[in-house]
């Protein structure tokens, strides 16, 4: 058990100029986990002395950077079935106070807002239509062109809230509603853009394994990030032949969730190593490390 006088007198240490001393009180400390955090905070609001405050700073980063990784680490080997859980932990590494109930509330707004007006034996382009409606003119959802890079448009909770993002992070939400609804939209993982397969009801998608042959049942695509643009199976060809790639059956399919997750985390280490601030660089990459190297 944590003895709190222990843990105060322990904080009291880690600004000792002996840096032995002050290694050895941070392991200690580090090994409570959470429980000296609220401790952590309460001591950073009562001293003056910034350095005290700074170690204090990256000690509690240590800790909730540790939580998070954990978490990534057992959302996966529990197999990874839950997509918005997965966009959540990783949430947390920039938001670690992240209310997740409001996260889920908000998409299920979204998701009432389209429930509402879809009706029996609609055809897959007559609820996209609806799905669009909703999106991008009701709720006013739009890429951001303008600082693509930004490392925000990566986070579930400011993406939600700004109503812009990158294309991955609106086919996110787009592919988490549509399934909540039970319409069959995926993630398809193109090389420089991600987009969606709507797919015919008879072929499945469980995580991580593709079921069926998906060749003769995706109905057609659609371009999350230019307000739910619906094209076909001749375009990525014609965006394959532009990048000088050959047509491998992968880049047509829909993906897994891991492989999102990794999408995700590689477009946030390109954005903070354009902002040059290496050790969240360094951390987004431990994290990338807990899954197997993309295809």
């Amino acid at each position: 058990m944590m003895n709190e006088k222990e843990v105060e007198s322990l904080i009291k240490l880690l600004d000792d100029p002996d840096t032995e001393i002050s290694r050895h009180v941070e392991d200690k400390l580090l090994s409570f986990g959470n429980e000296v955090i609220e401790l952590l905070e309460n001591a950073w609001s009562q001293t003056m002395d910034a350095i005290l405050q700074e170690r204090i700073e990256n000690l509690v980063h240590k800790i909730q950077f540790s939580n998070v990784k954990r978490d990534l680490e057992l959302w996966y080997i529990s197999g990874a079935f839950d997509l918005l859980q997965g966009m959540l932990i990783i949430n947390k590494y920039q938001y670690p106070d992240l209310d997740e109930q409001r996260i889920i509330n908000q998409l299920e707004d979204i998701k009432r807002d389209i429930w509402i007006q879809l009706m029996y034996e609609m055809s897959a382009v007559e609820k996209v239509k609806i799905i669009n409606n909703v999106l991008y003119t009701s709720h006013g959802f739009r890429g951001n062109t303008n600082n693509h890079l930004d490392p925000q448009n990566s986070y579930l909770s400011q993406v939600l809230e700004s109503k812009k993002g990158n294309q991955i992070l609106l086919a996110v939400i787009y592919s988490i509603i549509a399934q909540k609804l039970d319409i069959p939209i995926y993630g398809v993982n193109l090389p420089q853009h991600f987009i969606l397969a709507y797919v015919e009801e008879a072929a499945t998608v469980q995580n991580n394994h593709i079921n069926n042959d998906f060749e003769n049942r995706i109905l057609f695509y659609i371009n999350a990030f230019n307000k739910g643009f619906l094209f076909g199976r001749k375009d990525v060809d014609a965006f394959l032949k532009q990048l000088n790639l050959k047509p491998l059956n992968h880049f047509y399919e829909p993906c897994s969730h891991v492989e999102i997750i990794q999408r995700v985390l590689r477009n946030l280490i390109s954005a903070y190593e354009k902002l040059s601030e290496m050790e969240k660089v360094e951390e987004l990459q431990e994290m990338l490390a807990i899954f197997p190297q993309p295809r």
